[in-house]
């Protein structure tokens, strides 16, 4: 009987210890559960543990980083951006068994367990890859309640997540000293490069350095970096991981690492980008590092001979993908005397004379005129609008190719005036151009002057159009930006104007040619706006497109500063650092083609010696039209060109219905523009001369009567030095009649200008013939010859 109860004793502990062992795991998977649910991790993405925002460059190295609000740059980085030998070493050397264990390895703790045991609380050794990471998201104190935390947190991870996933998270959040977590901001700061491309002895030196980022710091402690990796890269070998040789020559391999500044490299663009950035992951942009550096450095050079307050701004854009490869908003962001932290690639300036080219382009589409069609560089007042040329002085007859090289502003606002400054500004926008006109403001002739604002990066990207076959684009700044494209010009006014910016001499090149070597084929322009506040130069060639601003940010005046001067050789000097593309020339458009004009009429001359012809010149044409010269604004007695008139062919004089001359022959004549008139040669001048009418009519002789006159001066004055000090011929010059102010000319150069009724005094520089014209607003004009003897 005393068997029998012993027996069911032992069977009723039997059964209460399999109901407890079968209970055990619900119990504490139970337990689990809800320390799970009343302890949740501590994970990544609230305010505090956010990624630093990064902004890359094209190879993925940091621009510029935002650090988190404690001042730590995280860099994200993602599995397949690390090199497999970092995994292979941080693996075999932290935890060989990850992809094993449930997060905790039992061997390991037992070990590091008797370690703290025998050795009085030092906690040593036990801890894998997953208990880092819960340590990194839940720090604890080295202590046996710390190890329990951290064993739980381990637990939680691989509750939650994958192997992958816990991997990623240490390799974004593992401590490499200092300010910097993760391995790929590490490895950008001590290596220089992203962790894709670690080495053997650099994979290993980064997968130690989270032991001890403070003790083997390797900028700070090489030798102690050194001998750390020397221990990876053993361990390596021995677990059959790399191969012997491999890693002997990796620890050859001095530890030649620095600690790089926080980056800042196109520092306004990286601003800019910020603020609608994801902390999440870099933003991605086109920026070739080597070519900013370098536009940086330039930058700064140029400006230090600047007077104060000035700064520069450089945008380069790859024309066919329309991907920013460049972007300096300012010559030294760190500057503050010079508004460095202003980014003047988006200010809104006035782009003086940088919308000529869109005019001329539109101009040759309306067919208003071809590459070599008359225009004239002379005061005229335009319903009150007077414009001036830069320079001050006039040209006279120029072609439209001449007009736009030189940057003429009379013939730019005569063909606005023509084409319709509302249309002008449509066309623009259409294209992506949006200009901006003060408040009230509405399209007008002083826009194509510079009286509007635009941004360099809208400029930039619509004088690509020149390069892209008339579609202008919107420069992209990040893989993200779609491409956006707009129909700006026709692809042969896109062709025809390139080639005419293209054939302008370099500044500083030798005289006489065009542009050296590959520069040659530039398609450029410049601008200056009023009150020499913004120096401008945009240009395309070899697929990229060049804008430059020069200037005070704060609008104040830069007197002797204007675009050609200033702006321009900072552009080529940019276009010197591109890399070099052989690039088959530009196809020439179907719509494009070569035909013989002669001028004053404009048009294909009938044969080699048509009367009406003056001078040939050699034109590119669109859609296969060749306009006539623009009719003249001056004359209201002729309303077409060439004119019929009959001449009595025994005086040679005009003659009429009413003239009793009964053999009178007709006579076509080719009129020039009245204002080109003082700058016409003897030649032209008689082949463009209507007769005077024969006396024999009865009707004035005089065609038209004269509405300006030169007083004081004969024709034919000769002039010689008199008095002891044989001084060079003094004269007061003023003119009877004009409208407008009075523009003197000595041998078709500007001397000076008065206003009506007023004189100047001239003095005679040289000796020999000469021509004085007097010319007013209005494009009359008086000239006499004047002889001065030398004084011998």
């Amino acid at each position: 009987m005393k068997t029998s109860h012993i027996k069911n004793k032992w069977q009723r502990k039997s059964g209460l210890l399999l109901a407890c062992a079968l209970a055990a795991p619900v119990v504490l998977t139970l337990a689990f559960l809800l320390a799970d649910a009343l302890f949740p991790l501590p994970l990544p993405g609230g305010d505090s543990r956010d990624f630093a925002v990064a902004v890359a460059s094209a190879d993925g190295a940091p621009l510029r980083v935002f650090p988190d609000e404690k001042g730590v740059w995280r860099y994200p980085v993602r599995l397949d951006q690390v090199s497999p030998l970092y995994l292979e070493a941080l693996i075999t050397y932290e935890d060989k068994h990850f992809y094993e264990h449930p997060g905790v390895n039992p061997f390991s703790l037992i070990r590091a367990f008797w370690t703290t045991v025998t050795q009085k609380g030092v906690v040593v050794g036990g801890s894998t890859l997953t208990m880092q990471v819960g340590r990194i998201l839940d720090p604890h104190a080295k202590s046996i309640p710390g190890k329990c935390k951290q064993m739980f947190r381990a637990l939680q991870l691989e509750w939650h997540f994958n192997k992958e996933e816990i991997l990623t998270l240490y390799l974004n959040y593992a401590p490499f000293g200092g300010p910097v977590e993760g391995v790929q901001a590490a490895s950008f700061t001590y290596l220089g490069k992203p962790a894709k491309e670690l080495s053997h002895a650099e994979a290993a030196l980064l997968a130690v350095l989270p032991q001890s980022p403070s003790r083997i710091r390797p900028d700070r402690h090489p030798d102690r970096a050194r001998r750390a990796r020397d221990k990876v890269l053993r361990r390596m070998v021995s677990q059959g991981v790399w191969p012997k040789q491999i890693s002997e020559e990796a620890m050859m391999e001095g530890v030649d690492a620095g600690f790089a500044p926080r980056p800042m490299m196109a520092p306004l663009l990286a601003r800019r980008l910020k603020e609608n950035a994801r902390p999440d992951a870099p933003v991605q942009t086109f920026i070739d590092p080597s070519l900013q550096e370098a536009l940086e450095s330039m930058a700064e050079r140029f400006i230090a001979t600047t007077p104060d307050g000035t700064s520069a701004a450089i945008l380069v854009m790859e024309n066919a993908s329309l991907e920013v490869k460049a972007y300096v908003g300012s010559a030294d962001f760190l500057d503050a005397s010079r508004f460095g932290h202003v980014d003047m690639i988006r200010a809104v300036r006035s782009p003086g004379s940088t919308l000529k080219p869109y005019l001329y382009a539109f101009a040759l589409e309306e067919g208003l005129i071809h590459s070599q069609s008359l225009l004239v560089d002379a005061p005229f007042t335009f319903s009150g609008y007077r414009p001036g040329n830069f320079s001050d002085g006039f040209s006279g007859p120029v072609s439209a190719a001449q007009a736009l090289q030189r940057s003429l502003n009379i013939p730019a606002v005569d063909l606005l005036d023509r084409i319709g400054p509302e249309f002008f500004d449509s066309r623009l926008r259409q294209g992506g151009l949006n200009l901006v006109f003060p408040p009230h403001g509405k399209p007008n002739l002083s826009m194509v002057l510079g009286g509007v604002g635009a941004d360099l990066e809208s400029m930039v990207g619509a004088f690509s159009a020149f390069d892209r076959g008339g579609l202008a684009g919107k420069p992209r700044l990040t893989k993200e930006d779609p491409v956006r494209e707009r129909r700006l010009m026709k692809p042969g006014a896109a062709f025809i104007i390139r080639d005419i910016l293209s054939r302008q001499r370099r500044p500083g090149a030798p005289g006489g040619n065009p542009m050296a070597g590959w520069a040659r084929s530039v398609a450029w322009k410049t601008g200056t706006s009023y009150g020499f506040r913004d120096s401008w130069s945009i240009g395309a060639y070899g697929g990229y497109t060049i804008g430059v601003w020069v200037g005070r940010p704060d609008g104040t005046p830069s007197p002797g500063f204007y675009g050609r001067a200033t702006a321009a050789p900072l552009m080529f000097s940019a276009f010197d650092c591109l890399p070099r593309r052989d690039l088959a020339p530009q196809p020439m458009p179907a719509s494009v083609s070569r035909a013989e004009v002669g001028w004053p009429l404009g048009v294909a001359p009938e044969g080699d010696n048509d009367p009406l012809c003056a001078e040939k010149r050699t034109a590119w044409i669109l859609d296969g039209v060749i306009p006539p010269t623009l009719p003249d604004r001056l004359d209201d007695q002729w309303t077409c060109n060439p004119i019929t008139v009959m001449v009595n062919p025994e005086t040679g004089l005009r003659v009429d219905g009413d003239c009793p001359v009964s053999n009178a022959a007709a006579e076509k004549i080719a009129l020039w523009p009245r204002a080109a008139t003082p700058w016409l040669t003897p030649r032209e001048k008689a082949m463009a001369a209507v007769p005077p009418m024969d006396p024999a009519c009865g009707k004035a002789v005089s065609m038209t009567p004269s509405v300006i006159k030169i007083m004081d001066v004969q024709p034919d004055t000769v002039l010689r030095p008199a008095g002891a000090s044989r001084a060079m011929p003094v004269l007061n010059l003023s003119a009877l009649g004009g409208r407008g102010r009075l523009f003197w000319m000595l041998d078709r150069i500007l001397i000076g200008s008065a206003g009506v009724g007023e004189s100047i005094t001239y003095e005679f520089t040289r000796t020999g013939n000469h021509e004085l014209t007097v010319l007013d607003m209005a494009g009359n004009s008086d000239s006499v010859n004047i002889q001065v003897l030398s004084s011998s």
